[in-house]
């Protein structure tokens, strides 16, 4: 006798509203029971429910924290019943809920104890739907929504938010629901973060592109003067000076100042190598305080780290003409337990002369002071005067707390490197506030908290980072008025999540006062000044970052897209070799 072969399932189109009860895991075995009786009462209590099922068309589906209804009747019912269940929701404060809906295929089949259960596609695709919803929220899929959208009143409460990936890589159109007394009208944060996500990675390309241009530019440019520099020498050969009577003529050289000087970085003598990462924080430490001393020219970070490993000795007086200062800093860091020991000494590079040197041992807490030490003797051998007010910016601890301390030298080593990854920005922010958690008097880990949340340019000031960057700043001057960081990360939120130019600029003049050698003031006001179209004070204020730091080979790239869009294309030339260091 033949197998009888099986049936089809029959497939009918079911109209899905899942409901989930926000952080119901978290909650103690009875307040789970209690908030389930709660909204098992809001759905009996439903007209759209009791309606479905006094038709027979209705099933309930328990899921654990939450449930399904299955409406079989018409497509309207969930969208009603999920406005009437954010209503009730009000009258019970402790309990909030998502809701996600979808129309499509089920299946009715009889589970294990004979009751009627669904599968199928459309009940999948609910749930996914409600996954990316937040309290409050009433999600749809695009196919729900444009069943409701036939109908005029239904119109002015659906919201299109566009299209979020989910598990598996599939992707859904989410429509939000709200009135103006139900529902949750601000955005889930899935589809705020997914589009955060989106945006750099399409900046990442955009300036990956825009490198690839710019670099074909400058190779096409420096042919290009080739060719024309050997044309003209072919075609006046013959009128040149003979050799022999040429007097060979020498640029007039740059003066260097007797107060300049470049922080080398620090050779890393603890067992751990991991430690790198503190002889880094403590040279780029030093290098700042003495930065915030006027008198002085102090060369920037991206310049001196190009030595970092480089065997510098007998080469001293070439690095002092190819950096443009009369002195270095040399130092070495031995880190153990908790005891740190640095050598430092100050070097003239005219004559490769030693003119200072010392050496100091301290606990981990003691050290926290060194950088300040550090500076204040450095400037006293170069005859630099301090104004009050430097003095005590210079010498003043950023922290009392080691911990903290080390976190925060951790974060500034991820933010140093040569671009960083969205992972390791990332990981730099997590760094930054545990750093605040231990000392949440820490005002430089707030400033550069916030100036990291700024620069990422993806918030707004309403968004929640946003917000943060802007709190973070204002708590940072408040515990420290004269701290010069914190002024530009004012400006970093005044530019990138604000737009506001001219209060950026007034803020990066107040920074400049307290940062009198800082290269991160100079760049970004030579963005604020591309934004607003005024590129000769973007070229000032780009030679002035390059004088500042002259081995960033940022500045002769930006200075070359810029006299390339002014049409000077001598100068354009000149920086192209530059941009492709």
């Amino acid at each position: 006798m033949p197998a009888e072969e099986p049936r089809d399932l029959p497939l009918e189109i079911g109209h899905v509203l899942f409901v989930d009860i926000v952080g119901y895991s978290k909650l103690l075995i009875n307040e789970q029971s209690e908030l389930l009786e709660h909204l098992k009462e809001m759905v009996r209590g439903s007209g759209q429910v009791r309606a479905a099922d006094a038709e027979g068309k209705l099933i309930r589906l328990a899921t654990g924290d939450g449930m399904a209804l299955v409406f079989r009747n018409n497509p309207e019912a969930p969208a009603q019943c999920a406005l009437e269940l954010s209503r009730a929701d009000k009258r019970h404060l402790e309990l909030q809920l998502r809701m996600g809906i979808h129309s499509g295929p089920i299946n009715i089949i009889t589970d294990v104890n004979e009751r009627a259960n669904v599968t199928g596609a459309g009940i999948n695709m609910a749930q996914r739907v409600m996954d990316c919803g937040d309290a409050g929220h009433i999600l749809l899929s695009k196919r729900a929504a444009d069943d409701l959208a036939q109908y005029r009143h239904w119109q002015p409460r659906l919201h299109d938010l566009g299209e979020v990936e989910v598990k598996h890589g599939v992707t859904l159109s989410l429509v939000n629901l709200y009135t103006g007394t139900d529902g949750n009208r601000e955005p889930p944060d899935k589809l705020r973060r997914a589009r955060e996500q989106q945006t750099t990675k399409v900046r990442t390309a955009s300036r990956r592109r825009r490198m690839i241009v710019l670099l074909g530019i400058a190779a096409l440019v420096l042919a290009l003067a080739a060719l024309v520099a050997w044309v003209e020498s072919s075609r006046h050969a013959q009128q040149l000076v003979p050799s022999s009577a040429a007097e060979k003529v020498t640029p007039p050289a740059v003066a260097i100042g007797e107060k300049s000087i470049a922080v080398l970085p620090f050779e890393n003598l603890s067992a751990e190598k991991d430690d790198a990462f503190f002889a880094d924080g403590i040279q780029d430490d030093v290098l700042t305080s003495l930065g915030k001393i006027k008198e002085l020219t102090v060369i920037g970070r991206n310049s001196v780290m190009s030595y970092r490993g480089a065997a510098v000795g007998g080469k001293l007086r070439e690095i002092g003409k190819t950096l443009g200062v009369a002195h270095v800093l040399q130092g070495s860091v031995r880190r153990s337990a908790n005891r740190v020991v640095i050598n430092v000494q100050l070097i003239d590079t005219k004559d490769e002369h030693q003119r200072w040197t010392e050496r100091y041992e301290r606990t981990m807490t003691d050290a926290l002071s060194l950088q300040g030490e550090l500076a204040v003797e450095i400037a006293r051998e170069l005859r630099a005067t301090l104004s009050p007010t430097e003095k005590s910016v210079v010498a003043a601890k950023p922290t009392e707390n080691p911990e903290a301390y080390l976190l925060y030298l951790r974060a500034r080593e991820i933010e140093n490197r040569l671009g960083p990854s969205e992972e390791e920005l990332a990981a730099a922010i997590k760094l930054y506030r545990e750093a605040i958690e231990h000392d949440p008097k820490f005002a430089l880990a707030r400033a550069r908290l916030s100036l990291r949340i700024s620069s990422q340019q993806i918030f707004n000031s309403v968004s929640p980072e946003g917000k943060e960057a802007l709190a973070q700043a204002e708590e940072a001057l408040r515990l420290n008025p004269n701290l010069g960081e914190a002024r530009l990360a004012f400006a970093a939120y005044r530019l990138w999540c604000q737009s506001e130019f001219e209060p950026a600029l007034a803020e990066l003049a107040r920074a400049e006062e307290l940062l009198p050698n800082s290269s991160e003031v100079w760049r970004m006001r030579a963005m604020i000044y591309k934004r607003q179209g005024k590129l000769r004070e973007r070229i000032a204020a780009l030679q002035r970052g390059e004088t500042l730091d002259p081995l960033d080979t940022n500045n002769p790239r930006m200075l070359f897209t810029t006299f390339s869009a002014m049409r000077q294309w001598p100068e354009a030339i000149r920086m192209s070799t530059g941009s492709l260091r």
